[in-house]
């Protein structure tokens, strides 16, 4: 299996911006040698450019466009946007969180997140943190985290609401296809009054057309995704998708084909084994209503 370990990985952006630079001098019928004499620039430099290593300026663009003749405003216009979105995404909103992010080995994920254009996700124990009400946030975070002050506790419930509004609504919400294992809802976090706030929660999120939530529920007995949680991550072409795993100290990621395409299938047998999302909501009223009071 084809693994890589990164804290934060490379921008999206920065990928795409790589990819079509590079598809763009071989277009000219030009190599990194011609190019970087022609305009002046270190030739190690456009490499890492091409590779993603490392960022670039709009200025260096366009001189990278003249010199490959694009003349098309269109396609100018889409470069130069990569460049500008990948600036961007070097000042997150989760940035002013840093100080509890970074032992916590988030930061990763939320950079990876905040790009995606959708997210399948399977959770055999927790709901998503995508879903998950402040209360019972809290109450997983505390639990989960003991090493955590009651103000890390608090911030990282923020970052989680911050996350919900990000990429579930506003302009370009992305797609989140969840499916839930039934002891998600057997287990009480928190309390019976918080699990039945939770479950009115999720029913409401899933009215949303951009949300499908579907339960596996406990008859199905053994199944591909019992190795454990996983999130499917889609970026606008041409980034490959990414498959994130996440653990106590070190979260990673993997990008291998065979990688995605083993988890896509395992997900695809998971949604195709559970209850649709209108048995899905019907289940979750019937358990609120069967809890303690």
């Amino acid at each position: 299996m084809a693994l890589k370990r990164k804290l934060v990985p490379q921008s999206v952006y920065r990928r795409q911006l790589a990819a079509r630079l590079r598809e763009l001098r071989e277009a000219a019928g030009l190599t990194l040698i011609e190019v970087a004499e022609q305009i002046e620039v270190n030739q190690s430099s456009l490499s890492r450019i091409e590779t993603g290593e490392r960022g670039t300026t709009p200025v260096l663009v366009r001189a990278l466009l003249d010199c490959y003749a694009v003349t098309d405003d269109r396609v100018r216009d889409d470069v130069l946007d990569l460049v500008r979105a990948d600036k961007e995404q070097q000042k997150p909103w989760w940035r002013k969180y840093s100080t509890v992010l970074t032992p916590t080995r988030y930061d990763g994920y939320l950079a990876l997140e905040a790009s995606a254009t959708a997210l399948a996700n399977y959770q055999p124990l927790l709901v998503p943190g995508l879903l998950q009400t402040e209360d019972y946030a809290r109450a997983v975070i505390a639990q989960m985290r003991p090493d955590l002050t009651p103000d890390q506790v608090e911030a990282l419930v923020k970052v989680r609401m911050e996350r919900q509004k990000s990429r579930l609504s506003g302009e370009r919400p992305a797609e989140l296809r969840a499916v839930l294992d039934e002891a998600v809802l057997r287990r009480v976090i928190g309390s019976p009054a918080v699990m039945r706030q939770q479950f009115a929660h999720l029913i409401q999120a899933g009215e949303q057309p951009n949300v499908t939530i579907q339960l596996l529920p406990f008859s199905v007995g053994a199944h591909p995704g019992l190795y454990g949680p996983f999130v499917i991550l889609t970026f606008p072409q041409p980034t490959t998708p990414l498959v994130w795993l996440e653990n106590p100290n070190n979260s990673v990621y993997l990008e291998s084909e065979s990688d995605i395409q083993n988890y896509t299938d395992i997900f695809d047998q998971l949604r195709a084994s559970a209850l649709s999302p209108d048995e899905t909501r019907t289940r979750l009223t019937r358990t609120a209503e069967e809890l303690e009071p």
